[in-house]
């Protein structure tokens, strides 16, 4: 609220109403002109006829309004430093129009339609977006994540629809980095949005999503484009886009390799198991079965595309056939091959309860994925009130992944083959037998198996098994087979004065068969498979349920009243050794949204959760997790208790010159699952123990203004997050853990018109962990991206970045320079560029971590410096 009265300081509100003969006009354009009448701001008046248009530097102005039958109005005014708020009730008047000859022209920017705004995308673009993703980059209030996510102020979007059809679901980001930009004429955001459209209306949603309208010339034709480039060292990137988006059929079909570190997918999961919470008619997207191990390059805040050998193969085959006006058909082919290669050198130095030693590992990681995803969805339309959906989901996932790894001066090789099949089916039957009241019947059915096979070519643990003094090697085959069947009914009934009562019945079952085998071998002669590292694991858990929710609506105010019901039926069989258990709890959840006025919005919640735990918690037995790592479950079943309270202010609306968002979450686990661990120089070992009182405290805000003086967009960033919990190392007593981590940053984007554009920014993240001893440090990431567009045929981009990790002895700053120019010609039909990565050559970066036990100092290899030659075709 201090930037808000900063931002505001001398400048004017102008308000007022718009009427005609009869009352208040609706969905007036008001326009704010200079004296050369270009446009510095608008609004439009809401269904009582007000509006309000903020923050008007002073000067003299033309305000303007219009609306489609009446006549324009305009009157000149002149606003100084003294006018902190001035009014202007206007009244238009009917304009006659001859309907045979009549011909309307007026575009705006931006427009708004009940819970639908529109935005032009010839507005905000410079013609140096090459994909929807950069595209989406410049319209006002979205944001778009380091790894592609997209939301609208905070909120991340449910799908991206092409022409009101969508493709990927949640796995939009196939999509976005993909599908060219030049295509789209308009960007919806729809607010309040129901992925079944029976519910629109009824349900109480804020789920937003985003609808691509396409240029008129694109549709109903075959288009699309390809691109090639070319560079030193065997880089290479190949991408090609065809579509057809005709009036009852829909054709999608891309492909992109590439060499040069690009993920063009995002995660796959998201496609292949999208998770919505709570949405009507979803059941069971939360549920897949586990791995043990994984072999995986590390997560970095860094971005991901300068540590990433790949060599990535993609091809998506998708339609949408309409055979008859009531069945609609969307067939998905999604396949994808990937090898890629990571490279690190790390020192952990250990302090574990009076246990010290340095470890040194240079590891060097080759994965091989294969995925192969076919999706259909059949919905029809029995009647206007009634619908029946369908979705069949096959999917099959092989990988080989192998690491040479010199840990502590001894080669050790690790194989991994790793398989995952999965068979997905859910119907839906929609039946709005009353205008507010709603049923909804779901039924699903999930079928997966993920077999591993995981050997090591040393043996590292003789302190563990003395008498396998020839052992050389291990190996590992685990495999989890899961099955779940879940039904629900739903019914949804909203009142007369706009309270909704929700009311859901059902059942859910899901069985996991979890097996394990730890042998020794002496080269291929298995010497043991030791006792108490074998598992023989089934679990099953099935869930009777009845959920509750009631929505009190106060205008202001919304009352949110949840009761949800569980009776468990759990059975555990562990080596031959049974148990089951019949636990019933209650989950209570209070909410209240209260809606101060326009501009300001406070949500709150406090819920009291009983969650059951998974497999992965139950097993009686070790498990190896990696190459010296053992990890064992709990072998009994547990219920775990936690409450929660959420808090979020919202000051103004996203699209707003000024907004700003602050959340806060404190989450209270009375019981929570930990471990007691034995750490070595050579291997640890780690149980799972149930223990009390863990708590985890997190607020953030972020702020987002427009500054009209320099047309530039200001966000700023703030968070802090506390961590407690406990765990016993080295047969210690159990010490408590605390973590805090800050996190604060800013951004300025312009919008000019003119050649130049620049985007620049600075992070700081500060991570700091208490035990027995205390470590911190602070990492740094500052960028400044150019673009010119020194024609309309020509533009370069430059993007610079500069890290700084901090506790580094030695060098801890990083400096990297990007550079891309395009040349267009041929009618807009043929494009030539060139592209430059990392022209600094840095080849290394150095970052410094801390944990409980230890702090460590790793270095990654980065891509080399390299250049590529770019041909793209559009037709």
């Amino acid at each position: 609220m201090l930037l808000y009265s900063y931002f505001g300081y001398a400048q004017t509100t102008i308000s007022g109403t718009v009427t005609d003969s009869i009352g208040a006009l609706a969905s007036v354009n008001i326009l704010l002109k200079d004296n050369s009448n270009a446009l510095v701001t608008y609004g439009f008046s809401n269904v009582n006829g007000s509006y309000a248009i903020e923050d008007i530097d002073s000067g003299t102005f033309v305000l303007e309004f219009s609306a489609l039958g009446y006549h324009t109005k305009k009157l000149p005014i002149n606003l100084t430093a003294e006018n902190k708020t001035v009014q202007f009730n206007v009244v238009l008047h009917e304009k006659a129009m001859a309907l045979d000859e009549v011909f309307i022209a007026a575009e705006k920017p931006i427009s708004v339609q009940k819970d639908t705004i529109r935005f032009k995308t010839k507005y905000f673009t410079n013609d140096t977006e090459q994909t929807v993703e950069e595209l989406l980059e410049n319209i006002p209030g979205l944001n778009i994540d380091s790894d592609g996510k997209i939301r609208v102020g905070n909120q991340e979007i449910e799908k991206i629809m092409v022409d009101g059809d969508d493709f990927f679901e949640k796995g939009y980001k196939i999509l976005s980095k993909n599908m060219p930009a030049y295509v789209i004429d308009e960007v919806e955001v729809l607010k309040n949005y129901s992925n079944n459209h029976l519910l629109k209306g009824v349900e109480d949603s804020d789920k937003v999503a985003l609808n691509l309208k396409l240029d008129e010339s694109a549709k109903r034709i075959w288009f699309g484009n390809i691109q090639t480039s070319l560079g030193n060292d065997n880089f290479y990137e190949l991408k090609g886009n065809l579509m057809n988006f005709g009036k009852k059929n829909k054709y999608y079909f891309l492909t992109n390799l590439n060499s040069i570190g690009k993920d063009a997918t995002g995660d796959i999961q998201n496609l292949i198991n999208p998770f919505r919470l709570n949405d009507p008619g979803h059941i069971g997207d939360n549920q897949n079965a586990n791995t043990l191990i994984n072999l995986s390059a590390t997560q970095l805040d860094f971005k991901k595309s300068r540590t990433n050998f790949n060599n990535a193969e993609l091809v998506s085959l998708n339609a949408i056939f309409n055979p008859t006006e009531k069945l609609k058909i969307k067939a998905l082919g999604f396949f994808n091959w990937d090898e890629t290669n990571f490279y690190r050198k790390t020192t952990d130095v250990v302090y574990a309860n009076g246990t010290d030693f340095i470890n040194t590992e240079d590891y060097k990681l080759r994965k091989k994925a294969k995925t192969a995803f076919g999706k259909v969805d059949a919905t029809y339309n029995i009647s206007e009130t009634e619908m029946l959906e369908s979705t069949t989901k096959y999917n099959i996932s092989t990988y080989q992944d192998g690491s040479n790894l010199v840990f502590n001066g001894l080669n050790t090789t690790e194989n991994l083959n790793d398989k995952n099949t999965r068979f997905d089916q859910s119907i839906n039957y929609t039946n709005k037998f009353k205008d507010k009241r709603v049923l909804l019947l779901t039924g699903r059915l999930i079928d997966e198996n993920t077999p591993q096979n995981y050997s090591v070519n040393q043996f590292l643990f003789q302190d563990l098994f003395p008498d396998e003094s020839t052992a050389n090697n291990v190996k590992q085959y685990s495999a989890n087979h899961m099955q779940f069947v879940g039904v629900n009914a739903h019914l949804l009934d909203k009142k007369e004065n706009e309270n909704l009562l929700e009311l859901q019945l059902g059942n859910t079952f899901r069985k996991d068969k979890l097996n394990t085998t730890f042998s020794l071998y002496d080269e291929n002669l298995l010497l043991e498979n030791p006792t108490g590292y074998q598992n023989r694991t089934m679990y099953t858990v099935n869930d009777l349920y009845l959920k509750s929710k009631y929505i009190l609506d106060l205008n202001t105010f919304k009352i949110i009243g949840k009761l949800d019901l569980h009776q468990l039926f759990n059975e555990l069989e562990n080596n031959e050794h049974s148990d089951n258990q019949r636990p019933f709890f209650v989950n209570p959840s209070l909410g209240l949204d209260w809606k101060i006025n326009n501009k300001n919005k406070v949500t709150s919640t406090y819920s009291y959760n009983t969650t059951n735990v998974g497999v992965l918690d139950v097993y009686s037995d070790y498990v190896l997790t990696s190459f010296r790592s053992f990890s064992k479950g709990t072998s009994r079943f547990n219920q775990l208790d936690a409450s929660s309270i959420t808090v979020n202010y919202m000051f103004g609306n996203w699209s707003d010159r000024f907004f700003a968002n602050t959340f806060f979450v404190y989450t209270k686990n009375h019981d929570f699952l930990s471990t007691q661990s034995i750490v070595k120089q050579n291997y640890s070992q780690s149980e799972k123990i149930r223990i009390h009182d863990r708590s985890f405290f997190t607020i953030s805000s972020k702020l987002d203004y427009y500054f009209k003086s320099i047309s530039s967009n200001l966000k700023l960033d703030l968070g802090y997050t506390k961590s407690e919990f406990k765990n016993s190392v080295n047969n210690s007593e159990l010490r408590k853990v605390t973590t805090h981590n800050y996190n604060y940053g800013l951004e300025l984007r312009s919008g000019f018109k003119g050649f130049f554009n620049y985007h620049l920014g600075t992070k700081w993240t500060t991570s700091k962990i208490e035990t027995t001893i205390t470590n911190s440090f602070t990492d740094t990431v500052s960028f400044l991206d150019l673009t010119f567009m020194l024609s309309e045929i020509v533009d370069v981009q430059l993007q610079s970045e500069r890290y700084y990790f901090g506790s580094l002895t030695s060098k801890n700053e990083y400096y990297f320079l990007d550079f891309e120019a395009n040349y267009q010609f041929v009618e807009s039909k043929i494009k030539i560029g060139v592209t430059g990565k990392n022209l600094l050559n840095t080849k290394q970066f150095r970052k410094y971590t801390v944990s409980d036990i230890s702090t460590s100092s790793t270095e990654y290899r980065l891509l080399p410096r390299f250049i590529l030659l770019k041909l793209e075709y559009r037709f």
